[in-house]
């Protein structure tokens, strides 16, 4: 089955970067959608950035456009996600995510259309 491995995570102050990393065992599929989601204390499950892993296209939700940006390294089946400018409100445990889509569907940015998942890395933003 396929794994998710994440790493990365940490205590930062505002302001600071952190660079979160999944590897995936494989991709479930030939063509994949994979999302990195957030999840702090109390709230729901909120989407940041997908990527496809055939092509580059990718997409961010409005709060971290500018600040995050997600990439991949296909050799080693690993997405990334690069955080600069971190804010408090940032805080969160973060999710990577997987799911095969047919070619030429829209990825998804509901965390219900994927069906891997990894175990989360916990980032921590200090005023």
């Amino acid at each position: 089955q396929v794994q998710l491995t994440e790493s990365g995570g940490g205590s930062v102050q505002t302001g600071g970067s952190l660079r979160l990393s999944c590897a995936a065992s494989a991709y479930p599929g030939s063509n994949n959608c994979m999302g990195w989601f957030r999840q702090a204390p109390g709230k729901e499950r909120e989407w940041v950035a997908l990527i496809r892993t055939s092509g580059n296209f990718a997409s961010y939700v409005d709060s971290v456009k500018g600040r995050f940006t997600i990439s991949r390294d296909s050799a080693s089946t690993t997405v990334f996600l690069q955080m600069n400018s971190l804010k408090p409100e940032d805080t969160a445990t973060y999710y990577c995510a997987v799911t095969p889509f047919p070619y030429g569907s829209r990825c998804s940015k509901e965390a219900m259309n994927y069906n891997y998942w990894g175990q989360g890395t916990q980032v921590t933003v200090s005023s």
